[in-house]
């Protein structure tokens, strides 16, 4: 009798809590005086340095890295609701990136920033370190292949087959089978923001969900009696 071949697909994911978070802020300015537009947007990047600046150490700090662009400065010609084109109107802006590891400081940073005129934030993204997001991707590929291994299991077992041996693992897609699904699912995460308060007033507190890591893997096997 011949050997009976099954190929599965094995699939695991664990959260991991956020241990990064990099938010994005931004200068813009804009008005009818090129000069005047341009002063105003290095003066509120400056502030922004500033803040920056005061918290960054990258051993100690509650901030590990951070970058910033050059000011950008553009000009536009406006159509009114007439179709006509009106006066030249200038913008300035500047790219702020900054990661934090202080996530209640994080909070505090991102409020002082708001204060600031022609200053918003963007987004704020989650995730782990180096160190944590290698663990947890070896972890999850070995339990997606012993996923894998209790799937073919069952299968021979339901058909009255005995042990199975493995005879080919690979990335999703990767044993001849076009439709086998995506490349390694990536590491992601989502994130909420909520209002607390205080006896002096509103405070920002960002409340980071956990970071999923995923691994999927196709394996095929032998079953023997």
């Amino acid at each position: 009798m011949s050997d009976t071949i099954i190929t599965v697909q094995g699939e695991y994911s664990a959260w991991y809590p956020a241990e990064r978070a990099t938010v994005g802020a931004s200068v813009h300015t804009q008005g009818a005086k090129r000069d005047a537009v341009f002063a105003r947007a290095v003066t509120a990047s400056e502030a922004v340095r500033t803040l920056v600046e005061e918290l960054y150490d990258k051993q100690r700090g509650p901030i590990t890295w951070w970058s910033s662009e050059s000011v950008r400065v553009w000009s536009e010609r406006p159509w009114n609701n007439e179709g006509k084109q009106l006066a030249a109107v200038f913008h300035a802006a500047v790219d702020v990136s900054v990661k934090f590891k202080d996530f209640e400081a994080l909070a505090r940073w991102v409020e002082a920033i708001a204060a600031l005129d022609g200053v918003s934030v963007g987004s704020i993204t989650w995730s782990l370190t180096d160190a944590t997001r290698t663990s947890a991707t070896v972890e999850v590929r070995s339990r997606a292949v012993k996923d894998a291994v209790a799937k073919a299991s069952v299968y021979a077992q339901s058909i009255g087959l005995g042990s199975v041996t493995a005879t080919a693992l690979a990335d999703p897609g990767m044993l001849g089978d076009p439709s086998g699904g995506a490349a390694q699912q990536p590491v992601f995460a989502r994130a909420s923001m909520k209002a607390q308060f205080d006896g002096g007033g509103g405070q920002l507190a960002l409340k980071p969900e956990e970071i999923a890591v995923a691994s999927v893997v196709d394996a095929r096997f032998v079953a023997s009696r």
